[in-house]
């Protein structure tokens, strides 16, 4: 589809070539910017709507901005990702908005003026709070809300610094605003999810508060959503490693968490439709796991001894298929781990974040699947958390991975370890993708999902 751009509310058309200079400069040093090592070639702009206009103390601009950059092998320009900025303008910024510059603009209409991230600052926040509280509509933005809950005003903003691959707003230890960096077009599971969980009455994810989207040339976009956020709750990634370090068992934990994601995927079960996979689909799947590895094995030579054991694991899953074994997929979160789930001062656990791999396209991360693959990606994160500690706790992690089967089994009626060659599957294809990813960022840590590859490269594995 070719992108008209929307100016609403009188958003300057010079705006972006104000800007230009000070984004290339900005963007690709933030964490959520996905193009990282390829060089922006231009900038085109998607949307503006001027949120609050010049002449004051402050003016405001939401943006939606496209990034060009050279395609991954060095050709071509494509068309890019799509980002959502908040951007403020100033005479000149005070000292406690200093990590939140951007730039000094030299022409168009914000020449002579300090431009940044308004997202830092607690007047912007805390007009998107009002938006959301009166459900307003601002040229092609619309803010929403569950009109069952209660929004209070007057909620004191921060914004969250820890690294993410979004943004995020706290809102008097009450809301929590998740505005999305990466925009396409769609029905974002991060919304579509814990809305539908909510309708089922799932108690493990936090039902929706308010959301914001754009519709903008006959399409709508998902840009943030606001939940009730969970007073005191432990991150479960910065939980097991606090417990590892003082050598205590996180088992019960484990078991816990298995029992919650199994109410997920229960109740997503029943909200949502499900789907058989027989022979063909379950070709489709191993040949899309291959072609992973293949790629992966090309790019970091210390995989490729053990690309035949790897691929072992998706063709017995293929020869399965053929013998006539079925599995049920259905809506999943996608991208599940540790960080994605939180315990709160109760002790209960709640499943956060179903946006999916930010990284695949959305219908990909739309489609039906078997739970097996988050099951797999949790396995893998309590790998990651034993091989992250100071002093390492034997047996750690294979206590975990006992404890969370048994606690899915508890709920779901079915123990995942019962299907092996499933769950080696996607064990595998997420220790690839960790590989590759490690190689190109974090070589440091390769050696963990390597260690993981060599098991599971192993045929004596069942």
């Amino acid at each position: 589809m070719s992108e008209a751009v929307i100016h609403t509310a009188t958003a300057s058309p010079g705006l972006l070539a104000s800007l230009d200079p000070l984004l290339r400069e900005w963007l690709p040093r933030q964490r959520w910017f996905a193009g990282k090592g390829r060089p922006v070639t231009e900038f085109s702009l998607v949307a503006a709507t001027e949120l609050v206009p010049a002449g004051g103390k402050l003016s405001l601009h939401h943006l939606l901005v496209r990034a060009h950059q050279p395609d991954m092998l060095g050709g071509s320009a494509h068309p890019g990702d799509c980002y959502q900025l908040l951007i403020g303008e100033r005479e000149a910024l005070p000292p406690r908005l200093a990590p939140a510059l951007i730039g000094h603009a030299q022409k168009g209409p914000f020449a002579g003026h300090t431009v940044y991230d308004a997202l830092h600052d607690s007047r912007p926040a805390e007009l998107l709070l009002e938006a959301l509280r009166t459900g307003a509509r601002i040229g092609g933005l619309r803010f929403e809300r569950d009109p069952h809950q209660e929004i209070r005003d007057g909620l004191v903003p921060r914004l969250m610094t820890a690294e993410q691959s979004n943004s995020s707003v706290v809102y008097g230890d009450t809301f929590i605003l998740k505005l999305l960096r990466r925009i396409v077009p769609g029905v974002n599971p991060d919304l579509e999810l814990p809305l539908a969980l909510a309708r089922e009455g799932c108690p493990r994810v936090p039902a929706p508060t308010g959301w914001l989207r754009a519709e903008l040339a006959g399409q709508s976009y998902t840009l943030g959503v606001m939940q009730p956020f969970v007073q005191g709750a432990s991150d479960g990634w910065e939980l097991a490693l606090r417990e590892l370090a003082k050598g205590e068992d996180f088992g019960a934990e484990a078991r816990e968490l298995g029992r919650a994601t199994a109410e997920v995927h229960t109740a997503l079960a029943r909200v949502l439709p499900t789907v058989t996979l027989g022979h063909g689909r379950l070709r489709m799947l191993v040949d899309g796991m291959i072609e992973r590895l293949d790629l992966a094995a090309q790019a970091v030579p210390a995989l490729r001894p053990y690309a035949p054991g790897l691929r072992s694991a998706f063709t017995a899953l293929a020869d399965l298929a053929e013998e006539g074994r079925t599995w049920t997929a259905q809506r999943i979160h996608g991208d599940l781990h540790l960080g994605q789930c939180l315990r709160s001062a109760a002790g209960q656990w709640s499943l956060i974040d179903f946006e999916g791999e930010p990284s695949k396209p959305l219908a990909e991360r739309r489609m039906p699947q078997p739970t097996g693959r988050d099951i797999a990606g949790m396995l893998r994160s309590f790998d990651y958390a034993a091989h992250s500690a100071d002093a390492p706790v034997p047996g750690w992690a294979e206590t975990c991975r006992a404890a969370y089967c048994s606690g899915y089994a508890d709920v779901s009626g079915r123990d995942p370890r019962t299907d092996p060659v499933l769950l080696r599957a996607y064990e595998t294809d997420k220790a690839v993708y960790e590989v590759l990813y490690e190689a190109r960022h974090r070589p440091d840590w390769l050696p963990v999902p390597l260690s993981a590859v060599r098991r599971l490269a192993s045929p004596d594995l069942s």
